[in-house]
């Protein structure tokens, strides 16, 4: 398990991006969901003892991880959103390499280790390539295959998906999903089908502070009975803001399609609607906004 305590982080520009996150997270895939700007960045390298936190307290089981981030460093793998490559070395050398840092000393192990990696992460065939020239959905196969070096039991993968096409993310979710089933495994990204797709548990995060928190099917139930739908002309779009809560906009076929939420029917053409966690999301992240307006 993975606590997290009043974590509070306020950088030299005085924006404050974490302010008093508190979470517990389990054995499973987490999401942890956000706009771009949220401070899930800021969340993730605090975990990963990239940066230490103004406040709070940060335990994995029994590491005391601000005390002791060498020892979550040993059992930790990380994915962040951009990571560099040696431009001229293969996926082989480079894991190889990389396995050599996480203490793997022994030449056979580690051959053995890395070549279950790339196996495991369909990169066996494009192992004596350069991962420079890799797409960007190869990159972040060999992302996770270098996360996954020294069997860790915590695992961070930072915006994993952004950018990639529907191909490669199922087969990126297909290789997170087997990766979860036994560790620790926190997704941050602003993609809310991933945490859709992937997540028993999840939280969303904006300006620096959890908003809503819990198990996706619970949170799209709480929402049973309040949302409505309807598709309207992008002309009207402007006069129905000012009339109603509206959670979410889609364009479809040239038209657009609005959410909006209401305790009860209301009216003017609109129908209940099935919520999704994309509704739970959009009111969420809406309601933080006027209650700051």
């Amino acid at each position: 398990m993975l606590e997290l305590s009043g974590l509070t982080k306020t950088y030299g520009n005085q924006v404050r991006a974490l302010d008093g996150v508190s979470l517990s997270i389990p054995k499973g895939m987490f999401g942890l969901l956000g706009p771009n700007g949220a401070g899930k960045s800021s969340l993730m390298r605090t975990i990963a003892t990239l940066q230490a936190p103004d406040q709070g307290t940060l335990t994995f089981g029994d590491i005391d991880i601000l005390k002791d981030p060498q020892a979550l460093r040993s059992t930790l793998g990380y994915l962040p959103q951009d990571f560099g490559v040696y431009p001229r070395m293969s996926a082989r050398a480079m894991l190889d390499h990389l396995a050599v840092l996480k203490g793997l000393s022994d030449a056979k192990e580690r051959k053995q280790v890395v070549e279950t990696l790339l196996e495991q992460t369909n990169l066996a065939q494009h192992a004596k390539k350069a991962v420079a020239s890799y797409s960007g959905g190869m990159r972040q196969r060999f992302g996770i295959a270098q996360a996954l070096l020294g069997d860790p039991q915590l695992i961070i993968v930072d915006e994993p998906t952004a950018g990639l096409d529907p191909e490669e993310r199922n087969r990126f979710h297909n290789l997170l999903s087997e990766i979860g089933e036994n560790v620790v495994v926190i997704l941050s990204t602003h993609i809310v089908e991933d945490v859709s797709d992937l997540c028993p548990n999840m939280a969303i995060l904006d300006k620096g502070q959890i908003v809503n928190k819990g198990a996706p099917q619970d949170l799209i139930d709480s929402l049973n009975g309040q949302v409505w739908g309807k598709i309207i002309d992008k002309s009207e779009l402007a006069g129905l803001r000012d009339r109603y809560q509206i959670i979410s906009e889609r364009l479809t076929m040239g038209r657009v399609r609005i959410h909006v939420l209401a305790d009860g029917d209301p009216g003017d053409g609109f129908e209940a609607t099935a919520p999704d966690l994309e509704d739970v999301y959009f009111a969420t992240i809406r309601a933080g906004y006027r209650a700051a307006a």
